[in-house]
């Protein structure tokens, strides 16, 4: 596969891939990723995929940019981009509306359907995590229903809960933590999607699918409890793509 290098600063390369941003492209980059980790020794620390690219930092006294860039390139040339692949699906329980959500009615009013179309064509998908950013763990989702998509705000929020469930312009996402946000807000999960106390601090990874779940406000209270105690077992499953 061609992948274009790019230098950022003296400790980073930033590699492109020459396709449009789609599921495939989602599992490209990952397998990209996946292969980096055995060549962690010769200086790369870490990496970042976004939505068609990832970043990498590496040790410049280890590495020079030649260097790193003659490492990546086999890597990229030996990527099977046509094998037959199972994604991960995982539940999202969400309670949709009332203070949880207070602009799922605006958003049904805008797009002319009830607040029951809204929660129904939210959780009919699997939603695909192209891209972490933004805040520690924050998704960005492809595959809504274009029928509930909606503009951001103008004037964000200074303060939206953590867990909350947005939508934006085609996308749907949750925050993680407590923070400024500008998305439409349709309801709320009471799971926690980024503990930094943990050694696996995040809940899903790019790649992953999410599929929402509606729920009462009771069982909302009881699985927060249960993510509070450790209890809670979370939703997940294989299926092929």
């Amino acid at each position: 596969m061609k992948i274009t290098f790019y230098p950022l600063g003296e400790a980073a390369v930033k590699c492109c891939f020459p396709e449009d941003i789609s599921a495939a492209l989602t599992n490209h980059i990952q397998s990209f990723c996946k292969k980096l980790d055995p060549h962690k020794h010769l200086g790369i620390t870490e990496w970042v995929p976004a939505y068609d690219s990832v970043t990498i930092y590496y040790e410049p006294w280890k590495l020079s940019y030649e260097q790193i860039t003659n490492v990546l390139q086999p890597i990229a040339n030996e990527m099977d981009t046509h094998h037959q692949r199972t994604k991960t699906v995982i539940t999202i329980p969400t309670v949709y509306g009332s203070n949880f959500g207070p602009d799922l009615e605006n958003l049904a009013a805008a797009n002319n359907l009830s607040t029951k179309d809204v929660i129904n064509l939210h959780t009919k998908c699997h939603y695909l995590i192209n891209m972490i950013g933004f805040l520690p763990g924050f998704p960005y989702l492809s595959g809504l229903d274009e029928r509930i998509a909606m503009p951001r705000f103008e004037n964000p929020r200074q303060s939206v809960p953590a867990g909350s469930v947005g939508i934006a312009e085609s996308q749907t996402g949750i925050y993680p933590l407590e923070s400024p946000g500008g998305w439409n807000l349709i309801g709320r999960t009471p799971l926690t999607l980024f503990d930094a106390e943990k050694e696996e601090p995040f809940l899903f990874e790019q790649g992953d699918y999410l599929q929402f779940k509606a729920i009462s406000e009771d069982e909302y209270k009881q699985i927060q409890r249960e993510m509070e105690n450790g209890t809670y077992k979370l939703e997940r499953r294989e299926e092929s793509e």
